[in-house]
């Protein structure tokens, strides 16, 4: 059966991207998590999207430059409070899957917390667009799950290459890759993302792993 993942924990709506009340609701509905990590500059890996907290709190910072204590901080003023990766992964309790999506390319000392921090919970896959973090985790471990992810530009024949890589376990493609038929033929597992409408979720959702939200 086709694994569906919320796409930031945005099971309707109403709900806030990357938010541990929407990670909640979604794990009462028994559905997996796709969600964004990043490293504070204290070193946290925080669930959150950006590279800076313009958009969502109106704060032109960058979350590297700043501690999680002040990202809680004007998140929580805010009514929106940043969680920790510990915070989702405490409240998957290990039952859930897990697709963390590693936004910045992380130093080898952080890879390894992050290794560190995830080892007692099995449903986690890390995925990225920033290849280089998925070959500096299998260094570390081999045996850690992992996903390439695409989106346009990325040819057919570069994703082709790329998922012959043994030690892949998945490929997290965009939406328009989705009707080609050498992507389908693939052997490799493959999520499709971002999928918004009902129309496509119900069209899709028999045959294909996928990335969905606000349904």
């Amino acid at each position: 059966m086709p694994q569906l993942l919320i796409h930031r924990g945005l099971a309707k709506k109403k709900f806030s991207e990357n938010n541990i009340n929407s990670f909640k609701y979604c794990f009462n509905k028994n559905y997996g998590i796709e969600t964004d990590i990043h490293a504070s500059k204290d070193n946290e890996f925080i669930c959150f999207h950006d590279f800076s907290l313009k958009r969502i709190f109106k704060k032109k910072l960058s979350v590297k430059n700043l501690n999680y204590s002040k990202i809680k901080e004007i998140s929580t003023c805010l009514n929106n409070p940043v969680p920790l990766l510990k915070d989702l992964l405490k409240c998957s309790k290990n039952k859930h899957p897990l697709f963390i999506e590693i936004k910045p390319i992380l130093s080898i000392s952080l890879i390894k917390k992050l290794l560190k921090e995830t080892s007692r919970y099995k449903k986690c896959v890390f995925i990225t667009f920033k290849h280089e973090n998925v070959y500096n985790l299998l260094k570390i471990n081999k045996n850690v799950k992992v996903g390439l992810s695409f989106a346009p530009p990325t040819s057919i024949k570069e994703i082709i290459n790329k998922s012959s890589n043994k030690n892949i376990n998945c490929l997290v493609l965009d939406k328009s890759y989705l009707k080609n038929k050498k992507i389908q033929n693939l052997k490799i597992e493959k999520y499709f993302y971002t999928i918004k409408t009902k129309y496509d979720f119900n069209k899709y959702r028999k045959n294909f792993n996928l990335i969905f939200e606000n349904l």
